[in-house]
């Protein structure tokens, strides 16, 4: 079972010109549902096709076409509920909201506003060893993406392409519990990591697949604590909505810049107006883009097209038996079969191929030892050579089989390094390449001491030296090691060495 007891990271305090503040953060990701076909029609997902190749009838809003819902991306959303440990609604219904944007050719996205698929859940943010922050979700609702303009290819007109509109969205809304820029982040990746372990999104941020509206407001000390306890939202300042953020890092950057402009405002005297606003990172500001009074009246009805969406608990409960292990339980599991230290858990669990590799690499074997070799070796090499897990050229049972080797005895620590090299660049059995290339380990206690014999009688002045201070008899294992081509066993070479020193 997974240990939950831990402590909340405190809130992070920036301090004015005139007093101290703290930040109410909260946050509205929209995730593109993993699915080939879009959420009323089968045209295809794909990213990156020929503009307005993926459009079916309904998707370009023909006359007399009408949405079909697609089971699998609603039981998409009712695997990440589960996955969030949340409530799910066997009764949801759509809803139109209605607007006017070139690339939403409905002049509506269907959505769901009144009643969603998905009620309350949690995620669980690691800040530390024993440190960590729990974010209650609101809400799971359902949606359709709109089209995108483009705006630079000619300087006199726009394009619009539909190939986007209509893909399944999951729009996860948070509480306002985050605290800081670097809590946002950690939950913003948290959540990716979630959504990936249960195969609803691929969290490809780079092409929009997860993005984040974040609305950040500031408040003195005491009085988050005392909206927790009243529910009076009245006693925390006004937000402001910044959209669309697709990088960690500029999450980061948006909150503290956003926050500090409103510190600004507000010791001035001025008042905060509650806004959208977008985050410009060649400038590293946040810049008005809609005001409150100039908000749309989105005139949100019932979805006349689409009856309301009715799921049996059976159903429900055939999802939630086909949940995979999530992060936070297979790190638990990590650290209590393997002896991981929660810090290499959590490094090995970031992502389910990892976590996949390293299970296979240890299964029968030393964990630490298993976890040091992925982490250190493995993982420091494809990051120089800037490759993922899924394309390592070393295979589990090869890093396995080198594994095998060091615990039999036959390779030390040193030759199992370039053996690792060796099956990196040119693949291979490694036992095999050992026995070939001449690289087992000398475990002939008589040869090992006749190279000792030999160190010892060409060094005289060295060895008067190590036997007035022990210490330097790490020079002749060294020495030894060095002679023997690294190929000596280096407890038998200590050993041999500590005896003939006396």
């Amino acid at each position: 079972m997974l240990d939950l007891t831990f402590e909340p990271p405190k809130p992070k305090v920036i301090s004015g010109a005139k007093a101290d503040w703290e930040l109410v953060i909260g946050l509205e990701v929209h995730a593109q549902v993993a699915s080939k076909s879009k959420l009323f029609s089968g045209a295809s997902t794909g990213f990156g096709a020929e503009p307005n190749s993926h459009v079916a009838f309904v998707d370009a809003a023909m006359p007399g076409m009408l949405p079909v819902i697609n089971e699998f991306c609603v039981a998409q959303a009712v695997r990440t509920g589960l996955g969030l440990k949340a409530e799910i609604n066997l009764v949801s219904a759509f809803d139109r909201k209605n607007y006017f944007y070139p690339d939403l050719p409905q002049g509506y996205q269907i959505s769901q506003l009144y009643h969603p698929i998905v009620g309350e859940g949690e995620v669980i943010v690691d800040m530390g060893p024993g440190v960590a922050r729990r974010v209650r979700i609101e809400r799971i609702h359902i949606e359709q993406d709109a089209g995108k303009s483009i705006h630079d290819m000619d300087p006199n007109m726009s394009f619009v392409d539909l190939n986007r509109t209509g893909v399944a969205l999951m729009e996860i809304v948070s509480r306002p519990d985050i605290r800081g820029p670097e809590e946002a982040a950690a939950y913003v990746g948290k959540l990716r990591q979630i959504l990936r372990y249960l195969g609803t999104c691929d969290g490809n941020m780079q092409n929009g697949n997860l993005r984040a509206d974040v609305n950040v407001s500031i408040c003195r000390p005491g009085a988050y604590e005392k909206f927790r306890e009243t529910g009076d939202a009245s006693v925390l300042g006004t937000r402001c909505e910044i959209k669309n953020m697709n990088s960690m890092r500029f999450i980061q950057a948006a909150i503290e810049y956003e926050a500090r402009r409103q510190i600004a405002i507000v010791e001035d005297g001025g008042s905060i107006d509650q806004e959208t606003r977008l985050y410009d990172p060649d400038k590293g500001e946040t810049r008005s883009m809609r005001s409150k009074e100039e908000a749309h009246d989105y005139r949100y009805f019932p979805c006349p097209d689409l009856l309301p969406l009715e799921i049996e608990q059976a159903w429900v409960d055939e999802i939630a038996a086909s949940l995979p292990e999530l992060p936070d339980e297979k790190k638990a599991r990590f650290v209590a079969d393997f002896g991981l230290t929660e810090y290499d858990a959590s490094v090995l669990t970031a992502d389910v191929e990892s976590a996949t590799y390293f299970e296979a690499v240890a299964q029968g074997r030393d964990g630490k030892a298993a976890a040091n070799w992925v982490i250190n070796e493995l993982f420091g090499r494809l990051k120089k050579d800037d490759r993922d897990i899924t394309d390592s050229p070393v295979s589990p049972d090869q890093l396995g089989g080198i594994l095998d080797l060091i615990a039999a005895g036959d390779i030390s620590g040193k030759i199992a390094k370039d053996l690792f090299e060796i099956v990196y660049t040119e693949g291979g059995n490694p036992a095999e390449i050992v026995a070939e290339r001449g690289m087992k380990q000398v475990t002939d206690l008589g040869a090992i001491e006749k190279a000792v014999d030999e160190i010892i009688a060409a060094n005289p002045a060295q060895v008067e030296k190590a036997k007035a201070n022990p210490k330097l008899a790490g020079w002749f294992v060294g020495q030894v090691l060095k002679a023997t081509g690294g190929k000596a066993n280096p407890q038998a070479v200590n050993e041999i060495v500590a005896r003939k020193l006396g």
